[in-house]
């Protein structure tokens, strides 16, 4: 069963040490456990919206002043993730074969979801506390229209010559993200007993060739 997208660290290349990069590394491996921990009650019943700044600062072993030197608060620290899960998808994409259609270069780019650390439960927690609070759907949705621009240049490479190319590539970068969040929601409904990416074929197969 596969599940993908919110939460996690994706695996990565080493990366050259340097203290801005470690703090803000360790802040994002914080923040895959904050939004788990969070989900199912930061540990000790408080919840998300109990948690303040501050005792995020403090399990990320930080003052809170370095802390949102690279976070702008705390709802960024935990939907980082979703930063570093676009580039990833961005650069899996630009090295699919230059002779796949866009849409099959989209879903075989999404599969590096499939290499988040981050267990079934962890997941099925943030995600139902993701779509729960008004100020991490947002984020959310911020985190998505940043995708769309990442996508976007690499898809309309794929798409024939045409002055419209640009808003097409827009379109089926919006779309395929679109479905990937319904296939997401779907599968939290379904209590994690599903496989996401024959629910995300079927949320595309909906837009593509509706019945």
């Amino acid at each position: 069963m596969g599940s993908g997208e919110f939460g996690g660290q994706a695996r990565e290349p080493v990366r050259p040490a340097g203290h801005q990069y470690e703090v803000r590394a360790a802040a994002g491996q914080l923040a895959g456990e904050f939004g788990a921990e969070a989900g199912a009650g930061a540990g000790d019943a408080k919840g998300y919206d109990n948690t303040t700044p501050d005792e995020v600062a403090a399990a990320a072993g930080v003052s809170r002043r370095t802390l949102f030197n690279y976070f702008r608060n705390k709802e960024d620290l935990a939907l980082s993730g979703l930063d570093e899960q676009g580039e990833l998808i961005a650069a899996r994409l630009a090295e699919c074969p230059a002779d796949e259609d866009a849409w099959t270069a989209l879903r075989a780019a999404f599969q590096v979801l499939e290499e988040i650390v981050m267990t079934v439960e962890g997941r099925l927690e943030f995600i139902t506390l993701l779509f729960g609070n008004d100020s991490l759907r947002a984020g959310h949705a911020e985190k998505q229209a940043r995708w769309q621009d990442l996508f976007a240049p690499r898809i309309e490479e794929r798409l024939p010559d045409s002055d419209r190319r640009t808003l097409q590539a827009r379109a089926i970068a919006a779309s395929a993200i679109i479905c990937l969040q319904a296939a997401n929601e779907e599968w939290v409904r379904l209590g994690g007993q599903a496989d996401l990416f024959d629910l995300y074929d079927t949320a595309v197969q909906a837009i593509r060739h509706p019945t």
